[in-house]
């Protein structure tokens, strides 16, 4: 039996599954936390990392391995491979002004023509910005820039700090996927290639990326073991889920996520659906929400009831919820970009004002706030044959019988699982077999 590792390290934790190649049977599995915050220490992670894989009985009989993770943080390194400051996460919002100021500079759909994306706040080329402005010192000190899942692939592989490493500080070593890469700003999806002169009028000066693997590329550990390019979190839950052309995967999380498989990149001047890349070779444009399963949490607590209740309350009542709507935009929204919007309910007659209504409407506004998603990818010539619904929101039975409703697809929602981290072993189990 040969096994391989996958690991997800997100922003609340690292995940860790080792997984028998042949089945995909998970064979042993660890977990560690991380610290809360938008802003981190990437040692953190590191430290979790080693505890996380010590849970799952180490990396001994391990054939191979691939590190998925949350996007678009920035780990800033110097010359001799030390972190310049504590990493900015992707919702670290301080960066807004900056991705202001590169869409001025530019033009929305320049950006998103050479790579995909018009900033906002969350991704890594807007942090650089801000870093440039805010603190210029440290910006010059910046030799090499990765995303934490490249960050960590290096450290696992001996590279790091001068002195503190087996491997020592060979930025060139750095390593990324085409998914992860595909969410920096300064990434082109069309050819592969980083656009520097995006870079430069970030950061203020040019410095050393990661080298993107392709699907099925390999470079090896300090002990012999091949490493795959690993993934961000969306792409490595596609994988994970065998997601392909046609299917479209809902994540209904504190915020939501729309991400489909697709063969063509899109293009959308708009920012509403970021044109990220898959790790299979494929495109994996992406809508997000800010109001998905807290919808459910504020109506619940405005009842007074657990989830199972709020649950059995949405399905007592009929679709429609006698005409009660919610929009549920509580604390403004992305997808549309309504940043001051507040939520609203409406149809309130002394019929319609009940408690199964309001449960329902929750539920509705909720989906419907992510079928505004797909209606996005939609409209971009994305095609959309199955939804495959995650996340603990899935985990409601009214979400999951309503879902077909008011998404208009057929819904399949697999057993809970750590996804973007089986997603890290099959590609592991991949590039053991290339």
């Amino acid at each position: 039996m040969s096994l391989v590792m996958g690991v997800d390290s997100s922003t609340q934790s690292c995940k860790v599954v080792i997984v028998d190649a042949a089945s995909g049977r998970i064979v042993r599995q660890g977990r560690a936390s991380h610290p809360d915050g938008t802003v981190v220490d990437p040692e953190a992670w590191w430290t979790a990392l080693q505890s996380a894989i010590a849970d799952a009985g180490g990396l001994n009989d391990v054939r191979a391995w691939a590190i998925g993770g949350q996007q678009h943080g920035m780990v800033a390194l110097d010359a001799d491979g030390r972190v310049v400051r504590d990493a900015l996460l992707w919702n670290d919002t301080r960066s807004a002004g900056a991705a202001a100021d590169l869409i001025a500079e530019f033009g929305a759909e320049e950006l998103a023509r050479r790579t995909g994306l018009v900033p906002v706040a969350s991704f890594t080329i807007t942090k650089l910005r801000w870093l440039r402005d805010a603190e210029p010192g440290n910006a010059a000190r910046v030799a090499a820039v990765a995303l934490p899942h490249d960050w960590l692939t290096w450290r696992l592989r001996g590279f790091g700090p001068a002195g503190e490493s087996p491997r020592g500080p060979v930025l060139d070593e750095l390593i990324t996927d085409r998914s992860d890469a595909s969410g920096t700003g300064y990434w082109n999806p069309a050819d592969g290639s980083y656009d520097r002169e995006l870079l430069t009028a970030a950061l203020g000066h040019d410095a050393v990326l990661p080298r993107v693997l392709g699907p099925e590329e390999w470079v090896a550990d300090a002990d012999g073991r091949r490493v795959g390019g690993g993934a961000g979190d969306n792409a490595g839950a596609a994988l994970g889920l065998g997601a392909g052309p046609g299917d479209v995967v809902v994540s209904i999380g504190t915020s939501g996520t729309v991400f489909a498989v697709s063969e063509q990149r899109t293009i959308d001047a708009s920012g509403t659906v970021a044109g990220f890349a898959d790790c299979t070779g494929r495109f994996l444009p992406l809508v997000a929400t800010l109001n998905a399963a807290r919808v459910l949490d504020a109506i619940a607590r405005v009842l007074g009831v657990d989830h199972t209740e709020l649950s059995r309350l949405a399905l007592a009542a009929e679709p429609g919820a006698g005409g009660l709507a919610l929009v549920p935009y509580f604390e403004g929204e992305r997808t549309p970009n309504l940043p001051d919007a507040t939520a609203s309910l409406t149809g309130m007659t002394l019929a319609s004002t009940t408690r199964e209504n309001l449960a329902r409407a929750a539920v509705e506004g909720m989906l419907s706030g992510l079928a505004a998603g797909l209606e996005a990818l939609r409209g971009l010539g994305v095609p959309l044959e199955r939804a495959l619904l995650i996340g603990g929101g899935a985990q409601s039975e009214a979400v999951r019988r309503v879902a077909p409703l008011v998404l208009g697809l057929p819904v399949e929602v697999p057993e809970p699982g750590e996804y973007v981290a089986l997603g890290a072993a099959r590609q592991a189990a991949e590039v053991l077999s290339a």
